[in-house]
């Protein structure tokens, strides 16, 4: 059978990563669409690193920032008596982070493809950025943010190198689901690593043919129907 307890603390973990990406990256990826700063190019890189970077090299970057003798692992510690490695709080910051761009590359396309024109014409009718952001880019933007939203959250579903090098691994605690399809292969017990790899990939399938059908109704096709 499935490990029913690591699938809750990951379903808990992506749903947090997620809600955290959609408050951070909104802002993020509306500065990336509209500045005009010499350096966008080095912020955008930075937002892109966990995608080229080894899980296992983000991971222990954030081991030594987050740990007891870190910066902010050790302030931390020192000021609340929070300790971040090998806990949830430490897993929700490093899921975050290595599941950034995921969330903010498909929120700042969606906020270039918005034609500039309607923002204007909102801002010479007298209402502000702020509101203008709200009425016309998010919704123009939707299916761009319903995008990064669902790409961030079954990131985080499928995540190892990461949650493993920070989380550890301690049943009910910080045991994944990917963590828990590794010990159960490790301990030779490959019908749990079956239902386990089984219940992921039926739910990464449903997940993405979701997110491709909710696209694929705002979208013109090519062809029109022929005429009966």
């Amino acid at each position: 059978m499935p490990d029913w307890q690591a699938v809750r603390l990951t379903v808990a973990l992506a749903s947090a990563t997620a809600a955290i990406l959609l408050v951070v990256g909104l802002p993020v990826a509306w500065w990336l669409a509209t500045t005009r700063w010499r350096f966008r190019g080095w912020v955008e890189a930075i937002v892109a690193l966990p995608l080229v970077l080894p899980p296992t090299v983000l991971g222990f970057y954030l081991l030594l920032l987050l740990g007891p003798r870190g910066m902010l692992g050790g302030a931390l510690e020192s000021l609340l008596g929070l300790r971040l490695v090998f806990s949830f709080p430490g897993m929700l910051i490093a899921s975050a982070l290595y599941s950034l761009p995921f969330a903010v590359q498909p929120f700042t396309a969606g906020f270039r493809a918005v034609d500039r024109r309607l923002l204007e014409a909102s801002w010479c009718l007298g209402v502000s950025r702020l509101a203008t952001f709200f009425r016309i880019v998010l919704p123009l933007s939707r299916p761009a943010v319903l995008a990064g939203i669902v790409l961030s959250f079954s990131h985080t579903v499928g995540e190892f190198g990461v949650v493993l090098m920070v989380g550890g691994n301690i049943p009910g605690a910080t045991r994944t689901v990917s963590v828990s399809i590794y010990d159960s292969v490790q301990a030779m017990d490959y019908a749990s690593a079956g239902w386990t790899a089984g219940l992921l990939l039926a739910f990464s399938f449903v997940v993405l043919s979701t997110m491709y059908s909710l696209q694929n109704r705002t979208r013109t096709p090519i062809w029109p129907k022929a005429s009966t």
